[in-house]
């Protein structure tokens, strides 16, 4: 996937107010994480680089964040709708998680699902290499 061309993908909540674009290829991997948050939330997100994702303006003053835990991760949510379309995960804090439902329709071409063990972080951590979706790839 690392060969792919990146396309710019655009999304955001449910009621519009936050908005976003995003570079990634049209083939992502999404992970599927069972911590607490994520699995309540059913949040299914793709990984990039902070220098790949623009928030659009205007969208910062409807932004909420809530933290627990280690307070890493910043979950970030619509202060109208609710909808967390994005957020600063702990596994990644160079990164942006993107929830790959809040794309919009027409750029995503192949989604691959993979889970993450959020209930039992440290372990799953060490053995994955969710850390390198934040990282910028050679072209």
């Amino acid at each position: 996937m690392a060969s792919e061309a990146v396309v710019v993908h655009s999304g955001g909540c449910h009621c519009r107010r936050v908005r976003w674009q995003v570079e990634a290829p049209a083939s992502v991997v999404a992970w599927i994480c069972n911590c607490s948050d994520c699995s309540m939330r059913g949040n299914t997100h793709i990984i990039v680089p902070t220098a790949k994702f623009n928030l659009q303006a205007g969208s910062e003053e409807f932004i909420t964040t809530y933290t627990f835990g280690t307070h890493t991760a910043k979950h970030t949510f619509c202060k109208v709708c609710g909808i967390t379309s994005f957020y600063s995960p702990r596994s990644n804090p160079d990164g942006v998680a993107v929830t790959v439902t809040c794309v919009d329709p027409g750029t995503l071409k192949h989604v691959e699902y993979r889970k993450f063990d959020g209930r039992n972080w440290e372990d799953f951590f060490k053995h994955s290499d969710i850390s390198q979706f934040s990282k910028e790839r050679a072209e």
